[in-house]
């Protein structure tokens, strides 16, 4: 959860998990995965510094849990497979323009 500045001033908490996209036009629009759309006084760089922080805390408290680098390795490991437990495939690259040839 990240604490966001509503235009009207009023403090709000968000679930950063919900954001889809953070827009500047000139204020910044968040919308949701559900389509709602938020407007809040900060800048779409300290959304995401914010939420950025917020994963980073998460993992940190993990990491403390686990309390060994063999724990962060196993998490890291945990993150690799799929739902079945199964390696997952390697991510396809990103596409950058069309294909070459076309």
């Amino acid at each position: 959860m990240i604490e966001l500045t509503r235009l009207n001033g009023s403090p709000m908490v968000l679930n950063s998990d919900l954001i889809k996209t953070a827009e500047a036009s000139p204020d910044t629009m968040l919308t949701l995965i559900n389509g709602e759309k938020l407007i809040v006084r900060e800048e779409c760089a300290e959304v995401v510094e914010r939420v950025l922080a917020y994963r980073a805390r998460l993992l940190t408290m993990v990491a403390r849990r686990m309390n060994t680098l063999d724990g962060v390795q196993t998490i890291v490991s945990l993150a690799s497979l799929d739902v079945s437990g199964q390696p997952a495939p390697p991510a396809a690259p990103p596409k950058h323009g069309p294909e070459p040839g076309r």
